[in-house]
Parts: C-alpha cells; sequence; structure tokens
C-alpha cells in the first residue's frame, strides 16, 4: 500500500537582486504517482500555486544545474546549501530560492516510501507494460 510524504518549507521569491519575499511552501509527494512531487507556494494575498515536476528534476537540480522547458533546478555555490528553482510560464518567470537541507530531507523521506529507480517494480511494472500493449494491440487492429 502506497502512501504520501508530506512537508512544509520557506523559499524566498526574489524580485530583484535587492528584493525577495519569504513565502511558504508545500511539498508533497504521493506514492501512487511515484515520478512526481508537487510544491504548492502560498503567495500573499493570492490563491496557492501549484507546480508539479519529477522527482528525479529535484534530485539531480540539488547538486548540479538541471532542467528543460519549464523548470529549471540549480545549486548556489558549492557548498550546495541553497538551491534556485525557475519556473516559466506564460505569465512570466519566478526565482525562488530555497534552503537545500529541508529538501534533501523531504527527498529522503520520497526514497524511503519509493526508491529512486524502483518507482515501477514488481508486479506494477507488470501490469504497466500489460496496459501499454493491450492500448497498442487495440490501435494496431483493424
Amino acid at each position: 500500500m502506497h502512501s504520501t510524504v508530506q512537508a512544509q518549507t520557506a523559499m524566498h521569491l526574489v524580485v530583484s537582486s535587492e528584493l525577495s519575499f519569504r513565502i511558504a511552501v508545500d511539498l508533497d509527494y504521493d506514492g501512487d504517482d511515484p515520478f512526481a512531487v508537487r510544491f504548492t507556494f502560498h503567495l500573499p494575498g493570492d490563491e496557492p500555486v501549484a507546480w508539479v515536476f519529477a522527482r528525479e528534476l529535484l534530485v539531480d537540480g540539488m547538486s548540479r544545474p538541471t532542467g528543460e522547458g519549464d523548470v529549471h533546478i540549480h545549486p548556489v555555490g558549492d557548498d550546495l546549501a541553497e538551491v534556485c528553482l525557475v519556473l516559466r510560464s506564460p505569465e512570466g518567470d519566478a526565482l525562488m530560492r530555497a534552503a537545500a537541507p529541508p529538501l534533501l530531507a523531504f527527498l529522503a523521506r520520497t526514497d524511503r516510501l519509493v526508491p529512486m529507480g524502483q518507482e515501477l517494480a514488481g508486479g506494477e511494472l507488470d501490469e504497466e507494460l500489460a496496459s501499454i500493449l493491450s492500448t497498442t494491440g487495440h490501435e494496431n487492429a483493424g
């Protein structure tokens, strides 16, 4: 039976080199969707904004620049104590900075729930493969 991992941390929404705002961020991981993490940003005076992206992207971004498209993550400095998330949308870009330890602790908890690389293990892999093959068979029939 799968479960979830939840945590909360603070990040800084960087407006300029002189101005940033501290905001609360909910971190969520659902073992039933083992490849994804959800970050929900609580902006003052606005509705919460949720971003869902690959757990592996977050893992990789903790130690090296990574990301394509809407989400880019990279460590800040050589000590890897802080990380930047760049979120791109049609409404504009957002630069978020966060301390690395809370994110690493969250990732460690997700790894205990569903180890990296074993998201589709055992029977789940067989079920997924059967689903793909049955779908493919229906599309090619006739």
